[in-house]
């Protein structure tokens, strides 16, 4: 009986996944008749200087270390708007999205954004020529979408006095929601048989792993893939350590997903912003993940898996706290302090039942977030009836999806909503 269970359940998963592959080529055929081929001159024309209304006043201005806040103290300043945010996988990255997308509205700011879905084409190294209307030359504020890394053509999109941002999160944790979260498109996982299948993995790794499988880069040392490099390194590498300080050399600040609301202090410092403009609700977060299954011997295998993250976040998390002590406890904790009342606030003013439920409670389809394939686990939001006029547009753009805030924003996302007739079609 139960042969026969899993043989319906193959069989119904290479059915979906025919059917997929033939509507992928499909939409791939449809792109390239539909769309005219992009000739772009990439001969070098200069970005300005800054594509902020209020540029910073020299290129020394932002000081970047662990002893001064990013505005020199006793100085003013003025809001910092031009800006690169790397945004990694599974790290409360699509919270800090909505942040930068409220932030650019308000402001009125010129976004940098990927052309078709919501995404610059990942897992494929990023490239200028995946900007929406991307001509050389073309001034932009704030980059943001999903990519993997690419240093000099990034570079060559933004202007010289951007502030360039990102955020990391516990390797064996961020490894954890990666497996589950992707794990019906890693088709090297699907030959796990047992009940708890991140066990089993962990126990023998390379009996599952290939460095060459379908979307392999999720489950091994992501973080370190999602900046453009190889994550498949050996750990002991001299050049691991180089990379690494080639992160830190080109990122202004690298935020810690455990002290996500540290970061945003330190981040509201950095870039001169208002308290206002750092408000947020948890966006995209799983209805399991309140409680890791990670057990202690777990946890050890997962950190040890992805060592290269391990070194990484090791890195960033002291220097960190260099930052944290350089802004002062006294002051962060205040501060902290009044980060969550605000929050607390809003959440009262905004959210009915004030907390999240699970997709199918979700009232507005507006409001229902993307899911992962086969599941219904990403929690979302409704919305308050009555809303006081003062706070209706806040609230409703706090608790906006990323995929239907870039609708919003005027972004082309034909490839990603198809792909999502497609998935409903299928019953994915």
């Amino acid at each position: 009986m139960m042969l026969l269970k899993q043989g319906r359940q193959w069989k119904s998963m290479c059915r979906g996944l025919i059917l997929g592959t033939l509507l992928t080529s499909c939409m791939i055929l449809v792109y390239s008749y539909a769309i005219l081929p992009l000739h772009i001159n990439l001969q070098e024309i200069p970005v300005p200087y800054s594509c902020s209304y209020h540029p910073l006043k020299s290129k020394n201005f932002y000081q970047k270390n662990d002893n001064l806040s990013a505005v020199v103290q006793g100085h003013s300043c003025s809001p910092i708007q031009d800006i690169m945010f790397m945004k990694t996988h599974k790290t409360a990255s699509s919270t800090i999205l909505n942040i930068l997308f409220r932030f650019g509205e308000k402001h009125r700011l010129k976004f940098a954004f990927p052309n078709g879905r919501n995404d610059f084409y990942y897992p494929s190294p990023f490239e200028r020529t995946q900007v929406q209307d991307y001509h050389p030359g073309m001034c932009f504020n704030i980059i943001c979408n999903h990519m993997r890394f690419n240093y000099d053509e990034v570079r060559k999109l933004l202007p010289a006095d951007t502030v360039y941002v990102t955020i990391l999160r516990d390797p064996a944790y961020l490894f954890e929601s990666s497996f589950h979260y992707f794990g019906s498109v890693i088709p090297l996982t699907w030959k796990i048989t047992a009940d708890d299948t991140l066990a089993e993995f962990l126990r023998d790794p390379w009996h599952y792993y290939d460095p060459s499988g379908y979307n392999a880069h999720y489950l091994k040392n992501l973080l370190f893939f999602d900046f453009g490099y190889d994550n498949n390194m050996n750990p002991e590498n001299i050049s691991v350590r180089e990379y690494i300080e080639n992160i830190d050399k080109r990122f202004h600040f690298v935020m810690i997903l455990e002290y996500f609301d540290e970061s945003l202090i330190l981040l509201k410092d950095i870039l001169c912003w208002d308290m206002a403009d750092i408000l947020y609700f948890k966006l995209n977060a799983r209805k399991d993940s309140i409680v890791s299954r990670l057990s202690g011997d777990l946890y050890s295998k997962a950190t040890e898996w992805n060592k290269i993250d391990s070194k990484l976040y090791q890195y960033f998390n002291a220097s960190f706290w260099r930052k944290v002590e350089a802004y002062g406890w006294d002051r962060m904790r205040k501060d902290v302090a009044e980060l969550r009342q605000r929050n607390n606030e809003m959440r009262a003013i905004c959210i009915d039942g004030g907390q999240a439920v699970d997709a199918d409670a979700i009232q507005e389809s507006s409001m229902r977030p993307w899911q992962p394939i086969g599941e219904q686990s990403i929690l979302g939001y409704n919305l308050k009836k009555n809303i006081h006029k003062k706070y209706v547009q806040l609230c409703r753009k706090m608790l906006t999806p990323e995929i239907q805030y870039l609708s919003e924003l005027g972004v082309n996302l034909w490839i990603t909503k198809l792909w999502g007739f497609a998935r409903a079609f299928l019953k994915w």
